[in-house]
């Protein structure tokens, strides 16, 4: 999904584009700040560099990422031209933080602390949803034309890998390092603390050098047919420095800059697929969003201290306001307010396209705890109306429940691809009182049940 100075990921010329003009910014006021210097030469987000040390240790990760944009540009041709209704399910994504700290006393909060409170933690799940619902009387609210409700919202997991109670915040007491880097130590984050990438969404806050967060994008396979396995899953989330992480409560979050939150919201946009709206590389580069305008290259943070609007000229020296509101730029946070309509399409598919992502989905939407081995639990046993049948097993795997008379015929089949722990209503409508057999198998396991049907 990331265009690096690239020739196979870099369109330089955008299709489809038309931007609708209008004086939509309600939030936005040519507000000055004053600023430290060390805060005006902060670099704001580091995906571009990450995303070259990824493809450095995949070789195959370039093309995974161009097939996602070729079947997420391929699913909003189809929906335009089958004119299909907008999807209004709301994705609820589990989020688990990770605080990765070197205070020995372990102490909670307070200045300059990296083991942040659970106050800042929450603060910041607030302005997500503010930001990704779009929720009137909030920061996140605005009036565009071009703005949705991106239907996607994000809260504290209430169960850990194990099935256990949580409150969705892990605290790392690590002493070997006091700040960690872009270029390589999200392996070293992910070996300290990390929860399965295709059941939650994790975020590592901590201290960060050169950047204030960065992410890892979403592919369209995690491996190829007869290549080895990626690590990518282990690193798979985002990671935001504990300065900038919430909306500025007591004495963490002093940026005059970024005490909003919406390094989160940015951070996490990426982690659903969007680019910076310049397309990154040199700027003017496509972002595979419609509804965007064309941008140049605005990565230079020195130069964007305020909400004064600027303007681009990336098409036949034609010039075009810049969205300086929209999430995926480097504005102040308090210039921000905004997702295109063509950047909530682009997330919602991502979500079903991209594999971890869509499991996911499926995992939240079946939230059985996962099993080392395959187990199977039918009740009400005996049954006079339909019973349940709680699937548990390891990871996601491609299962099948049948269903059988005493006499060995099969009478139901359900079948389930890729699937998580699973929760299934088994009819017997129909069926006669009498003894049958449940039996669920997959790929290297077998178990079965015996029903008793009233």
């Amino acid at each position: 999904m990331i265009k690096q100075v690239n020739n196979n990921l870099i369109l330089n010329k955008r299709t489809g584009w038309r931007w609708l003009a209008g004086s939509f910014l309600s939030l936005l006021t040519l507000v000055g700040w004053a600023q430290t210097s060390n805060e005006s030469l902060v670099n704001r987000c580091g995906v571009v560099d990450h995303e070259r040390i990824l493809q450095q240790r995949n070789p195959n990760r370039l093309r995974q990422l161009n097939e996602l944009n070729r079947l997420v540009q391929q699913a909003e041709t189809n929906q335009k031209s089958l004119r299909l209704a907008v999807d209004s399910t709301v994705y609820r994504i589990p989020v688990v933080v990770h605080v990765v700290h070197s205070n020995a006393s372990n102490t909670i909060g307070g200045t300059n602390n990296v083991n942040i409170s659970d106050e800042q933690i929450i603060s910041q799940i607030q302005v997500l949803n503010e930001d990704y619902r779009r929720k009137a009387g909030t920061n996140g609210f605005n009036t565009s034309p071009i703005g949705t409700d991106a239907r996607i919202e994000f809260y504290l997991a209430t169960a850990d890998p194990d099935g256990k109670v949580t409150t969705g915040i892990t605290r790392n007491y690590y002493a070997q390092k006091t700040s960690f880097n872009v270029f390589n130590d999200d392996v070293l984050l992910s070996q300290i603390a990390y929860w399965p990438s295709n059941r939650y969404l994790n975020i590592w806050v901590t201290r960060i050098d050169t950047y204030i967060g960065y992410t890892q994008f979403p592919t369209m396979a995690d491996t190829l047919k007869g290549l080895p396995v990626s690590s990518n899953e282990f690193t798979d989330g985002t990671i935001i420095d504990y300065r900038y992480f919430g909306r500025q409560v007591g004495t963490v979050n002093k940026s005059s800059l970024y005490a909003l939150g919406r390094t989160a919201t940015h951070e996490i946009g990426h982690w659903l697929g969007l680019l910076h709206t310049w397309g990154d590389g040199n700027g003017c580069n496509d972002d595979y969003v419609a509804d965007t305008p064309p941008t140049a290259d605005r990565s230079d943070v020195s130069q964007l201290l305020t909400c004064k609007q600027t303007y681009s000229t990336c098409v036949n020296g034609v010039q075009t306001r810049d969205l300086i509101e929209d999430y995926m730029n480097y504005w102040p946070d308090a210039c921000m307010n905004l997702f295109t309509a063509g950047q909530v399409s682009r997330m919602r598919l991502v979500m079903t396209l991209s594999p971890r992502r869509a499991q996911l989905l499926k995992s939240v939407a079946s939230p059985l705890a996962e099993t080392e081995a395959l187990t199977v639990n039918v009740y009400p046993n005996p049954a006079s109306t339909d019973p349940s049948v709680d699937v548990q097993l390891k990871g996601f795997q491609s299962f099948s429940i049948d269903l059988f008379d005493a006499a060995g015929r099969q009478l139901r089949t359900y079948s389930y691809t890729d699937a998580p722990s699973t929760h299934v209503n088994l009819s017997v409508t129909g069926l006669a009182s009498g003894v049958y057999i449940v039996r669920v198998k997959t790929g290297s396991e077998v178990a079965s049940k015996r029903l008793l049907v009233q």
